[in-house]
Order: C-alpha cells, then structure tokens, then sequence
C-alpha cells in the first residue's frame, strides 16, 4: 500500500546572496527642555541617550549576543553609536557611518524644537501627520529627499553584505522610510517604531521583504500601541 505525500508549510529560507537586515532604532534620547536645546551636528540635533536608553541599548545587546551579527552599521548622530555600542563589545565589532541615514533634517524645529511643538500638537504637526509629509516642518526635509537618500545609503550596506546579516542602528524616521518603501505604504504607516526595537529585512536582487516591525520582546512582555514620533 503506498502511503500518501504529505506537504508541510515551508519555513522561510535566505535566498543564496542575500542580505539581512537587523533594523534597530536608537535607544530612547534625553528629554528636550526650552533652556537646553540638543547640540548640533551639521545643523541635526545630537542628543545622547538618556539612561533608559542606555538600559535598552544593554537589553539589545543581550538579545543579539548569541546571534550572528557581520557588521554593524551606524549615522553620524551619537545616539546610534551609543546604542550599537555595548553589542560591538561583546562581539569585538567596530560599527561604520553611515551618513545617509541619519535622521529626518527637522529644518527650523531641530535642537529638540520638534519634540516640544509635537507635545504642544502645533498646526504644522497636525499637518504634517495629516498629510503625512515631513517636509510641512518649517525647512524641514521632504519625503521624497529623505527616500532618496535612505535608499541610497541602505543600498550601499546591502551591496558589501551578500549571505550576511548586519545590523543598522538608525532612527524612527529612517525605518518609517524604509519600510514603506519596502511595502509602498503609505509614508507614515511605520513611522513610531519604538526605541530599541528591531525590524527585520532581508534584501534579495532589489527587493526588501519584512519579516518583522518593532520587535521589542527583548524590552517588555507587554504589547502596546505608544503613538511615539521620531526624534
């Protein structure tokens, strides 16, 4: 008697000469006040992390240390250097810059400007969500500069990495680029991703497939739907 074929679900595999992309957003950076604004780094604000940050930068690290991890890649802004810092001690990883993917320029609102008139929900906030387009900022950079030069520095990772996976420390405008770019969404329906989460990409002959948003088990149990803009 023959016995009948059975098919399992397939598991996915990383296609051969693909890259995979660990995601992270910084750990979460010092509050911004009226009388201390952020120092500046070729005009972008240059916070450092806040000690909750520094713990998540830890917890990141935890989860990452029994992973394989090739390289890592940072922005020039000290928050991702902080944040990838404590997984490249343990893995004795030097991170590279990675300029092109440093946060959305804020125009007149940097410094922590934007995070104040975000809190006071100012008119070009509202509209800015509303029409879903950083360039409503005061001199502030449009999305279509942002993706263009989020892609252009992405795609410079991924053509050093074929059957690697890196990690990218970046910011929460950054990954909202990314992703929707990667699923033609709309441009702010992964912009909150928290701070220390990872998103999972994996890049294969142009394309970018998610695996994962916002991953943050390695932080907290608990899920949740924190409205948190990008700073």
């Amino acid at each position: 008697m023959s016995q009948t074929r059975v098919y399992r679900q397939q598991k996915f595999v990383r296609p051969a000469g693909a890259t995979e992309i660990l995601l992270v957003r910084h750990g979460e950076s010092r509050p911004a006040t009226e009388d201390h604004p952020f120092p500046l780094v070729n005009g972008q604000g240059d916070p450092e992390l806040a000690d909750i940050g520094r713990d998540q930068a830890e917890k990141l690290a935890e989860r990452l240390a029994n992973q394989v991890v090739d390289a890592v890649y940072v922005t020039n802004l000290r928050r991702t250097h902080e944040t990838a810092a404590p997984l490249c001690k343990i893995k004795g990883l030097v991170p590279a810059v990675v300029e092109d993917l440093r946060e959305v320029n804020l125009g007149e609102w940097e410094g922590g400007l934007f995070r104040i008139k975000a809190h006071q929900n100012h008119p070009r906030i509202v509209e800015m969500r509303e029409q879903q387009e950083w360039g409503k900022i005061p001199g502030g950079e449009s999305n279509a500069e942002l993706d263009a030069r989020v892609a252009r520095g992405l795609n410079s990772i991924i053509e050093k990495h074929p059957d690697q996976v890196v990690m990218v420390v970046v910011h929460g405008g950054v990954i909202g680029s990314v992703l929707s770019q990667a699923t033609n969404s709309e441009p702010f329906a992964f912009v909150g991703a928290d701070n220390g989460s990872i998103s999972h990409l994996v890049a294969f002959q142009g394309r970018l497939s998610v695996r994962r948003f916002n991953d943050t088990s390695h932080l907290s149990a608990a899920i949740s739907a924190e409205v948190s803009m990008p700073t």
